[in-house]
């Protein structure tokens, strides 16, 4: 058996050669038998690798108590279709509750745990690809949205929000909860011209939305800052800026939309900050 762990089982001890090359081959069905077994053990170890992640670990312990009776004893049942069910089950709840514990429970976009995971991961990558784009979005005079319809619509308008920043994404991008009202978006092996163009994709969706439907007057309106960083436009001995550099350059930027009026998108190209083409000032 392999991988039983936590020092329940150690690695089975070196066999004598000469002993097992006298022991007769086990006829067919008895093969079947021992296969069926050792697959028995092997789920119970997974249900038990299953229980002891989610910290029920006396049901684990149990689990593989049972792999280790089962490999030491000579008759082997066969595995009941209900186990395989449980450990499907198992497996199953596992991992929606890993992604559940990546979420933000209002908007389900990503929460900040994962999107600094994530970026950590990204900006250690390939220094080959084309860049990668971090842009903070900001919703403009939110606290006005909260202060006049109540806290229960402002709720909506971040989830609406949210699912119209996801609808512009390209492949591979994803929209993370930063705090409040502000959001990240995080584009991976993107140049820079497409992922402002993204950006304000965005923003314009954002804007033309019939926000009137949810709330006679309501306006709702968003600044970005997007920061990008071409990886081989860096020096031999450079390094790559950090996920925390990235996200205060983003912020620098959504800095310079609010200044510009809201309602934008600012970049900077070389030493200097612009503003996407679709500008317009937004404001109540």
């Amino acid at each position: 058996m392999t991988g039983l762990r936590n020092g329940f089982a150690g690695p089975e001890p070196l066999r004598d050669e000469s002993a097992s090359a006298r022991c007769p081959t086990p006829p067919p069905g008895r093969r079947r038998d021992l296969a069926d077994g050792a697959g028995m053990a092997e789920l119970h170890e997974s249900i038990a690798s299953l229980l002891a992640s989610r910290g029920q670990w006396r049901q684990a312990y149990h689990h593989l108590r049972s792999a280790l009776d089962l490999m030491s004893t000579e008759d082997t049942p066969r595995v009941p279709e209900q186990l395989r069910h449980e450990v499907k089950r198992l497996r199953r709840e596992h991992a929606e509750a890993r992604e559940q514990s990546r979420r933000d429970s209002l908007t389900a976009s990503y929460n900040r745990r994962y999107l600094d995971e994530r970026l950590a991961d990204l900006v250690s990558d390939d220094p080959e690809a084309d860049g990668l784009a971090v842009a903070l979005v900001d919703l403009d005079w939110f606290k006005h949205v909260n202060d006049t319809y109540g806290h229960l619509l402002g709720d909506r308008v971040l989830q609406r929000v949210v699912d119209l920043l996801q609808e512009v994404l390209p492949t591979g991008a994803f929209c993370a909860r930063y705090g409040g009202e502000e959001f990240v978006l995080v584009f991976p092996t993107i140049d820079a011209a497409a992922a402002v163009a993204a950006c304000e994709g965005a923003r314009a969706r954002i804007e033309r939305f019939p926000w009137g439907q949810m709330a006679p007057g309501l306006r709702v309106t968003v600044s970005i800052g997007v920061a990008h960083e071409q990886h081989t436009t860096l020096g031999s001995d450079a390094s790559p800026p950090s996920a925390e550099q990235q996200l205060i350059s983003a912020d620098a930027l959504l800095y310079a939309a609010k200044q510009s009026g809201r309602n934008a998108v600012a970049y900077r190209t070389g030493s200097e900050v612009r503003l996407a083409s679709g500008h317009r000032s937004g404001g109540y």
